[in-house]
């Protein structure tokens, strides 16, 4: 039976357009940015990647959040699965078909295998391993790699994280006959501080596009399954166009939500998020969120969701009531660098930081200081 968690939409036109910019420019990566959670890692997944294969190339996915402190190594990490997956073969067939045969006895009763041809080993140092690994594989599989890199802004957030770029940047560049990469990142900052900044690795060499969020499409598709669900009820086109841009264009958070009107037999859009925001499992997800940070901390918080700004002279007055003095800048500053870090708040290009989450920072903003204590 169909639910409302069977409901998707594969965009292969984006995914062909993407890699004709790709094949396009050798050696020069896409650099995709969206937020977190609208469809990135599943448009990789499930358009990018068959598109890819499509076109006799071989798709490497790596999360570079896998190990955020050593990246570089969660890259190789991706290729050496690859590699096994290409060297190893599946089934035992396959197995005993790649395997040297030593000697055969009589009638064929016995057969002695020989050792797997060795090759010398991979380098131990990762910026080394890492070209060693595209060439081996690229040659392995019989054709050119595509390497996909989720989150690519961790690069620019580690220590040595300018180190890691400047490898990439060279790998790339080198092996652009076999090697096409594409980076998403969910940090408009970070992405436009690593790519875009003058002197830095990565300057002016990926092109740097928005990626689309979804649209009617899948919107339309929650609303039909709700009439099916519902026989006299309806759900308007209009209204979830309306909500889904408030949730930040999030369609597992959508399609929670619409499950929460099905349940109820809802077809007050508005009235359900209201509802969905004072559901306990939010809220105790949204407390845990809270938990790691420090009273001041949530109260800097609240004033960023409260779209105040968190230097301002009047705030730093409120602020102060927290810690019984006015903070300095440079304390409120570091706040919000540990936020961030935390992944509670975003800057978008030149805009004021923002809480990441449109539903949280709702949330936030119908509650007072005691409340998040």
């Amino acid at each position: 039976m169909k639910t409302f968690d069977d409901i998707e939409v594969r965009r292969p036109a984006l995914a062909k357009s993407y890699l004709g910019l790709i094949h396009a420019q050798p050696g020069r990566p896409l650099a995709m940015f969206a937020p977190r959670r609208v469809g990135k890692t599943y448009f990789l997944d499930h358009d990018l990647a068959p598109a890819a294969r499509q076109a006799k190339s071989l798709p490497v996915y790596a999360d570079l959040w896998l190990q955020k402190s050593a990246p570089l190594e969660a890259i190789n990490h991706a290729l050496e699965e690859s590699l096994d997956d290409v060297t190893v073969p599946g089934s035992e067939v396959g197995r005993l078909a790649r395997t040297t045969v030593r000697k055969v006895g009589a009638l064929g009763a016995s057969v002695d295998f020989g050792d797997a041809p060795a090759r010398r080993p991979l380098p131990s140092a990762a910026e080394l391993r890492l070209d060693a690994l595209v060439v081996r594989l690229a040659a392995t599989a019989g054709k050119p790699i595509l390497l996909m890199l989720d989150e690519i802004q961790a690069l620019g957030e580690v220590a040595g994280g300018e180190k890691i770029i400047a490898t990439l940047r060279a790998v790339l560049h080198k092996r652009r006959d076999i090697l096409k990469s594409v980076f998403t990142g969910s940090s408009q900052e970070t992405m436009v501080r690593m790519l875009s900044t003058a002197g830095s690795p990565m300057y002016q060499f990926a092109q740097l596009l928005d990626f689309p969020v979804l649209g009617d499409e899948f919107l339309q598709q929650l609303a039909d399954h709700f009439a099916e669900v519902h026989p006299g009820k309806s759900l308007s086109l209009e209204d979830l166009r309306r909500v889904f841009a408030r949730i930040g264009f999030k369609p597992g958070l959508m399609r929670d939500l619409v499950k929460s009107l099905s349940a109820e037999g809802l077809t007050d859009v508005d009235a359900g998020v209201k509802r969905f925001l004072l559901e306990d499992r939010q809220v105790v997800g949204w407390s845990a969120l809270l938990q790691p940070h420090d009273l001041f901390e949530r109260a800097v918080l609240l004033t960023i969701a409260q779209g105040l700004p968190p230097m301002g002279r009047d705030t730093l007055d409120t602020l102060a009531t927290v810690q019984g003095s006015r903070p300095t800048v440079a304390k409120v500053r570091a706040a919000i660098e540990r936020l961030r870090r935390a992944g509670l708040l975003v800057k978008a290009g030149g805009g004021p930081t923002a809480v990441d989450d449109p539903l949280f920072a709702e949330y936030l903003q119908g509650r007072s200081l005691d409340e998040l204590k």
